[in-house]
């Protein structure tokens, strides 16, 4: 018994310090940075995956991705500011990102994804993915019930794809992009522009959890807390509301059986309720809530990747799936690009629109040094805070259609 219970406290321990450690040597090493937080956990995780633990252990696997998700999503919402600057660029930008994600990914589902099981719910959530990033692509995880193997293949996959799409967009896109607009294929930068880019760039890199643990930072985290788990409450309540207007019996709809469908709108209206409550003033001020939020996206990277067993791992059996990513990813980029010269959008804040909605808000500062354009920093911010608000919408939806075809 006390065996027991000293393994699930260091086992909590681990998965809850281990994304401390190695935010702390991102920030010490920037070749570590270069490789991301979620990579390296990601790795971490294979490592325990394939090496003896104890097993309490899966106890633990089955828990943490289910109450992660839930409480990471209110709180990196309550955390995103949506401008109402730009709108007019705004609205063109999502609309034509959203067309583009979804008729790649049907074509991209008629071409490869009805040749592996979960295909349509593969496909609703990489509709996510390529709206909001990592946080949407968690969630619609769970609230699609796609399993944890599955997930940690396509999430695998995708930062490798997506080294891909940054090498193009590096090594020469945005240029192309812009000569294809009928814009200069070369920009120069001012000092007081390069100044800014750099600020950004260290905002981005500091340590955003960094006073915590004063009288003040325990306040505002339980706060965000607290606040958060009102909104879990409330979110379950509605959710199970639905299921009972529309007659569903109990374990069904608690996806306790094949088909059951409790956490889709659970997601939903999670999702809702944190965008609602962003524009709240009290909210606004908990400055802390996003990262703390991200801190529960690291933790459930971990833990989910601590479940895959490498010997099941078959790149020949995956290439479907590999190709509906790859596919997923780089038509939406060049629908994207037609749909936004036709809106008369500018190349530049097509391509930074496309990096904020397939990769996430944190990687629009690298290319807007890239493309020597600070304008574009607000631009790609605004974008992908935008995308992290429909991507679950889109999703669901999503999956739902690609079941009907």
């Amino acid at each position: 018994m006390l065996l027991t219970i000293f393994n699930y406290l260091w086992l909590v321990a681990m998965f809850c310090l281990i994304p401390a450690g190695v935010l702390w040597l991102c920030r010490k090493y920037s070749w570590l940075d270069k490789i991301g937080p979620v990579m390296i956990l990601y790795v971490i995780g294979l490592v325990f995956a394939n090496i003896p633990m104890p097993e309490e252990i899966k106890t633990l696997q089955n828990i943490i991705p289910t109450i992660m998700i839930p409480l990471a999503i209110p709180m990196m919402l309550f955390g995103c500011t949506f401008k109402t600057s730009e709108v007019s660029l705004q609205i063109r930008l999502v609309t034509s990102g959203v067309i583009s994600v979804c008729v790649a990914i049907v074509g991209g589902y008629l071409l490869f994804g009805q040749e592996f099981t979960d295909g349509a719910e593969i496909g609703g959530m990489l509709a996510g993915k390529c709206t909001g990033g990592t946080l949407n692509a968690a969630a619609l995880k769970v609230g699609l019930g796609i399993g944890d193997e599955t997930y940690l293949l396509l999430t695998t996959y995708d930062i490798v794809i997506c080294f891909f799409y940054f090498v193009f967009l590096l090594g020469g896109g945005i240029r192309m992009f812009r000569w294809l607009y009928g814009e200069k294929t070369k920009r120069t930068i001012s000092a007081e522009d390069t100044e800014a880019i750099k600020q950004e760039m260290a905002a981005v890199k500091a340590n955003p959890y960094k006073g915590l643990w004063s009288k003040a930072g325990f306040a505002q985290m339980g706060k965000v807390l607290g606040l958060t788990i009102v909104v879990v409450i409330i979110g379950a309540a509605i959710s199970y509301l639905i299921g009972w207007i529309f007659g569903a019996d109990l374990a069904t709809f608690m996806n306790l059986e094949k088909g059951g469908w409790f956490m889709a709108p659970f997601i939903l209206v999670l999702t809702t309720l944190g965008i609602a409550l962003s524009f709240w003033k009290p909210v606004k001020k908990l400055d802390k809530s996003y990262d703390l939020g991200m801190y529960l996206i690291y933790i459930f990277s971990l833990a989910i990747a601590s479940m895959a067993d490498l010997s099941k791992m078959d790149i020949m059996k995956d290439l479907n799936m590999i190709a509906f990513l790859a596919f997923t990813i780089f038509v939406s980029l060049f629908i994207h690009a037609i749909i936004c010269r036709l809106f008369r959008v500018n190349a530049d804040s097509m391509v930074i629109s496309s990096v904020a909605f397939i990769n996430s808000p944190p990687f629009v500062p690298m290319i807007s040094n890239a493309m020597k354009n600070r304008a574009a920093l607000v631009t790609g911010i605004s974008s992908g805070l935008i995308g992290y608000a429909v991507g679950n919408y889109l999703g669901i939806l999503m999956a739902k259609l690609l079941h009907l075809i």
